[in-house]
Order: C-alpha cells, then sequence, then structure tokens
C-alpha cells in the first residue's frame, strides 16, 4: 500500500510527529501506552514491510522484556511487597509494573521515529526550517542522510574486498584485523572526499549567498488544511485532557489512576483517534483507489 500521509504537505508530516512524540514520551498511562505502541508499530510495518516486523519481533521485543526486568534489580520503591532478594532488597510490584510502562514508553518512541525518519525526508526538513536555522537544518539533514549512505558504502567496499579475499571473513586474525583496517581506511578516504565534493557542490550553487531562492513542490493546499485542523483540533482536545488529569495515572508509592469517566473515555477515545491518523489516511486513500478502479 501506498503511503497516502507522506504525500501531504511537510508542516502536516511535521506537526503530527511533534504532537504523537510528545504525547507518548509524557503519558505514562497504561492504556494511553498501549495505544500508542500498538498504532505506531502497525504504522511502522505498513511503512517499511517485513522488515520492520522483524525489528519489532526480534530486537523490539527483547528490548521491552530486558528494560521491563532492569528496572526492578535497581528500583525498590513501592508498597507492595512480593518477594524480598539475595540482597535483602524487596521486590514490588510497583517496580515491575513501572519497569513494563518504561519500556513500553521507549519502544514506542523508538517505533514513531523510525515511522518519522521514513516520512520527513531531507527536503522536507530543508524545506521547513532552511530559512529559520539554515545552517542548522543542512547539519541535521546532513547527518540523517549519512547514515544510511555510509552503510550502503561499507556493503560496496565490503563486497568488493571479498571478491578479491581481503575481507574480515579471510584469512588469520592478523589477516582479517588487516583486512579491516584496510576497508576502515578506504571508508574514511570516501568519507573525506565525499565532503570535499559537497561542499564544492554547494558553494559553485551559490549556497548561503544573500537572496538565494530554493525550489520546492509543496504546495498548501486544502486536503492539508484539513489534515492540519484535524491534528489540531484533537490535539488540543487531548492538552486539555492533560491539563484536567483525564489521563492521571502514578506508579510509586502505589499504582492509582484517576477513576473512568465520560470525559476521561472520551480522551483516551481522541489519543487512539489522534495515533490512528496516518492509517485511516492510508486506509482512505487505497478504498478511493480500489474504487476508481473498479468505476473504470
Amino acid at each position: 500500500m501506498r503511503d497516502a500521509f507522506s504525500s501531504y504537505h511537510p508542516v502536516v508530516n511535521f506537526s503530527y510527529f511533534a504532537l504523537v512524540l510528545s504525547f507518548s514520551m509524557i503519558l505514562m498511562h497504561p492504556v494511553c501506552l498501549g495505544i500508542s505502541i500498538m498504532f505506531a508499530c502497525a504504522y511502522s510495518i505498513q511503512l517499511n514491510g517485513k522488515r520492520a516486523m522483524k525489528f519489532n519481533l526480534f530486537y523490539m521485543l527483547p528490548m521491552l522484556v530486558v528494560t521491563a526486568l532492569i528496572n526492578p534489580a535497581f528500583n525498590h520503591e513501592g508498597v507492595t511487597i512480593l518477594l524480598y532478594l539475595h540482597s535483602g532488597n524487596p521486590l514490588t510490584l510497583e517496580s515491575i509494573t513501572y519497569g513494563i510502562a518504561a519500556a513500553t514508553m521507549f519502544i514506542a518512541v523508538i517505533c514513531w521515529f523510525s515511522c518519522y525518519n521514513a516520512v520527513m525526508t531531507s527536503d522536507k526538513f530543508i524545506y521547513l526550517f532552511g530559512r529559520v536555522i539554515p545552517a542548522l537544518s543542512l547539519v541535521l539533514s546532513m547527518v540523517l542522510r549519512f547514515v544510511p549512505k555510509f552503510k550502503a558504502q561499507f556493503t560496496v567496499v565490503s563486497e568488493a574486498q571479498r571478491c578479491i579475499g581481503r575481507d574480515v571473513r579471510n584469512g588469520s586474525v592478523l589477516a582479517r584485523i588487516r583486512h579491516g583496517i584496510r576497508i576502515l581506511s578506504i571508508m574514511t578516504t570516501w568519507m573525506l572526499e565525499n565532503s570535499i565534493e559537497t561542499a564544492a557542490s554547494m558553494r559553485s550553487r551559490g549556497y548561503g549567498l544573500k537572496g538565494r531562492t530554493a525550489f520546492s513542490l509543496y504546495q498548501f493546499d486544502r486536503r492539508d488544511r484539513a489534515a492540519l485542523l484535524v491534528i489540531s483540533i484533537i490535539g488540543s482536545y487531548i492538552l486539555v485532557g492533560m491539563y484536567a488529569k483525564a489521563m492521571y495515572y502514578r506508579y510509586f508509592p502505589s499504582m492509582r489512576g484517576v477513576e473512568l469517566s465520560v470525559f476521561s473515555v472520551s480522551v483516551f477515545a481522541a489519543f487512539a483517534a489522534f495515533c490512528a491518523i496516518p492509517l485511516v489516511i492510508n486506509v482512505r486513500e487505497d478504498l478511493r483507489w480500489k474504487h476508481s478502479q473498479s468505476s473504470i
């Protein structure tokens, strides 16, 4: 399925991810954590397919378990004591629950960031912040772009060295070390040459000159206004709910949250709807596309 949310204006994309990441890091209610990680994993799988599914199963899930187990080993707060460890420190239900909650929040934020990297490309970021913070936006864009580019070039160099028997998997231990140093030297040379070529290319194109304009294909149309309005309304309602403590939950010294009411349930529903916005847009566009094909 084509990601229709990526085709929206960069202001819409950035506003959504700024809010959903902030909400995911601040809201520690178990219901909010469950909603956030569920929709974050679903959207990351929709964007990256099987690769995201494998990453979530083989990396995120073990990290969730390990992080949840580490917290009770060092945090012994809480009034519900389950047992005493060999060190004499208590193992409390609150510390275990908080460890699971913190791990869930951490995994959800990572998944949302993976979605952000797939949707907010470097040209979108420079389009938004190129005039406000030109130097910083350029540096951040180049750094984010450098990691996948370095990985791809490293694969090319490693494969080329393996074809001539000089890979890190060939020869004795000393020979493998020499091969690894050679590959590292090649990559260092490539990085220096690439930086010089990038600087020369930017200078020849007049980057940084006064009055220089930038070309972009982004236009803020009626569809973007409607999406930004929906994001603003739902996000504002969630902020009102946060201010009214409708999603308040504490873990220490005892676990306690606000009693469920019509207002709190509506805020939870609004948060679920907010997290589902990209998925809803994609499903809606996919249905419209299938309808248009069937009508031909």
